[in-house]
């Protein structure tokens, strides 16, 4: 099953309401094209590339828009750890684990 941490949570808040600012319905829109993203983790739990800032083969990512959805496999669930901007200075202390 897939399940969201409260940061990864919050990050998501925090997206929608970035873009809310200027469209409520993009705002809506890329929120849950985020979520929706991670629906397929259930069946392909490895469907995404591990992420290369923290070498570790059970937290992966996936790539939507300018946004990387940080998850860790913890068979038989898949966490979601973090939704971060591309353009950000990735720091492993970002995500919980």
């Amino acid at each position: 099953m897939v399940t969201w941490s409260d940061p990864a949570k919050a990050d998501l808040r925090s997206i929608y309401d970035f873009i809310a600012h200027d469209s409520m319905h993009y705002a809506r829109k890329v929120t849950q094209d985020i979520v929706a993203k991670t629906d397929v983790l259930n069946e392909l739990p490895r469907m995404g590339k591990m992420v290369p800032e923290l070498g570790n083969d059970a937290i992966r990512e996936l790539s939507l828009y300018s946004y990387r959805i940080l998850y860790e496999i913890k068979a038989p669930d898949v966490i979601v750890l973090a939704v971060i901007h591309k353009r950000r200075d990735f720091q492993p202390e970002m995500i919980e684990q």
